[in-house]
């Protein structure tokens, strides 16, 4: 109260950080890696890609669900941070119009890292397109921290640490 009167601004130094799950059991890659110029080139923003190694994908963050496309090969994640992240599972895969996919979630639900979103026929998937799966920020933060880790469990691996502004 005194401060507000006397003028004086408190100094306050907040770390927001945010812990960024896997969101499928894989091998991590470098979003550098991926065969696709949209994510390689970082157009949609910068993260990571994991090769999976089963079908089940989680939330890699808590937040809300606020997109999941109509084919399920895409979802929208607003975290409790304000960060957007966007996970693209697999490439070309657009083009299987949803087959081989079943989504748990729906747009508007609320999530937890580490609650399942969709499972994924990653068998089928990878005989009609990629599996490669990147995870991209899509608005800005300050900055983003990457593992090093090769091999990443769901739900359990960190693979980014976000700076959030």
């Amino acid at each position: 109260m005194f401060k507000k009167m006397f003028g004086k601004k408190e100094e306050v130094t907040v770390t927001n950080k945010e812990v960024v799950l896997a969101p499928v059991t894989g091998e991590l890659v470098s979003l550098e890696e991926v065969p696709d110029p949209t994510f390689s080139e970082k157009m949609m923003g910068d993260g990571i890609a994991i090769k999976p190694t089963e079908g089940t994908f989680v939330a890699p963050v808590s937040g809300e669900i606020v997109n999941l496309f109509p084919t399920k090969h895409a979802i929208g994640i607003l975290s409790e941070a304000g960060v957007e992240y966007l996970l693209h599972i697999g490439l070309e895969t657009v083009s299987l119009e949803g087959q081989g996919f079943e989504a748990h979630v729906k747009q508007g639900d609320k999530v937890k890292a580490g609650d399942k979103l969709v499972t994924v026929d990653l068998d089928f998937v990878a005989e009609k397109a990629a599996t490669i799966t990147p995870l991209v920020i899509t608005n800005e933060t300050q900055s983003i921290d990457k593992v090093d880790s090769k091999s990443v469990i769901k739900g359990e691996t960190t693979v980014l640490t976000v700076q959030v502004k």
